[in-house]
């Protein structure tokens, strides 16, 4: 679970649910419910100020004793939750993003040859997903993925994924290409030491994100979607595609 600031009091949450899936709900409060009564509320109110505050209530007694965090940027608070499904304000089941995905291939490139079927792309897609969109996946080989990096991004050189976003403002329905070339993720999985389908999917889940918006221009960008990217990988049974690098970094 990753939570960010809101621009009211209180936080967004990204939410996980039993399928991976991502969603976004802004929260005050995040109640767990414990199997022998007890329950863990961590109070968001004041988590714009750093202020997150723990509270532990038994339901007999509905007494509660507090332990206030103050969270760094070197500190983390990781919550394990195995809740219900998610849910509307009414009660009934909060209903996935509509998804409408076309999936092409470039010159050269055919449907085997290790890349991911359809169904296990749609899956990856609707992890990362937080609105109705229309995305097409795109593989290419390494021609077509030079030239449009060159053409678009000004770079002579092809790169694993390429992301074009369409929506121009916030609350215009999420559409945009993401671009895998092939030859590129097949050998950043060899040198990494990666299973090659883990590295489509961290690149698809990468691309859908961006789509949406998410950037890694700074630092704090770059945090927010590795925290995304590692969640939603891991709740689709991947491992950390950051391990390596924060291995590197805590070095």
């Amino acid at each position: 679970m990753k939570s960010q600031k809101s621009r009211s009091s209180g936080v967004s949450l990204t939410l996980f649910d039993g399928d991976g899936r991502a969603r976004k709900s802004a929260a005050h409060a995040l109640r767990v419910q414990l199997p022998d009564g007890r329950s863990l509320t961590l109070d968001l109110s004041q988590a714009d100020l750093g202020v997150v505050a723990l509270l532990a209530e038994h339901t007999d007694t509905h007494q509660q004793a507090g332990l206030l965090v103050r969270p760094d940027n070197h500190d983390a608070l990781s919550v394990a939750v195995t809740a219900a499904p998610l849910t509307t304000t009414t009660g009934t089941p909060a209903t996935p993003p509509a998804l409408e995905l076309e999936v092409q291939h470039g010159d050269g490139i055919g449907k085997g040859n290790g890349l991911p079927a359809r169904r296990k792309l749609e899956t990856w897609v609707k992890s990362a997903l937080y609105a109705d969109a229309a995305l097409t996946i795109r593989f290419v080989g390494e021609e077509e993925g030079r030239t449009l990096n060159r053409t678009y991004r000004g770079k002579d050189y092809a790169t694993n994924v390429l992301t074009f976003a369409y929506a121009e403002r916030e609350e215009d329905p999420v559409s945009g290409d993401i671009v895998l070339c092939c030859p590129v993720v097949e050998a950043e999985a060899r040198a990494q030491r990666k299973p090659l389908e883990a590295h489509y999917a961290h690149l698809v889940v990468h691309g859908v994100l961006h789509a949406q918006g998410y950037e890694h221009e700074d630092d704090a960008e770059a945090e927010e979607m590795e925290a995304i990217e590692t969640e939603t990988l891991q709740a689709l049974g991947y491992a950390d595609p950051y391990r390596a690098e924060k291995t590197e970094r805590a070095a």
